[in-house]
């Protein structure tokens, strides 16, 4: 996917560039980690700046098996793998959803599919 109107934006705690910007009429932000940069740590640094109606994209080697469980009653994802070998995770928010997720609790413990 490609973000229209993009630019670089500074997330706190994150040790990877993230880009704004949107997709049609929604406003993305995207990451890439597939050469590094604590996939966990980005992922929920990205999604505790996401709003009702917005999405984040994270590019990485493989799905984040590990943070799927941490951030389920908040967050939808959607998982593709894309030609280059990498994985497209698409984030957003569930609706009406209660703001419990741990956005600190960026431990692994869990790898690839």
């Amino acid at each position: 996917m490609n973000i229209e109107n993009s630019s670089i934006v500074n997330i706190e705690n994150a040790t990877v560039e993230f880009k704004k910007g949107t997709i049609g009429t929604i406003t993305t932000y995207q990451f890439d980690t597939s050469k590094g940069g604590h996939p966990m740590v980005n992922a929920m640094a990205g999604l505790a700046v996401l709003k009702d109606d917005e999405q984040l994209i994270m590019l990485n080697h493989c799905a984040p098996t590990g943070l799927f469980p941490k951030i389920e009653d908040e967050f939808d994802h959607a998982e593709q793998e894309l030609p280059n070998g990498l994985t497209q995770i698409v984030f957003t928010k569930k609706q009406e959803a209660q703001n419990t997720t741990d956005f600190s609790a960026t431990s692994c413990g869990g790898g690839c599919d």
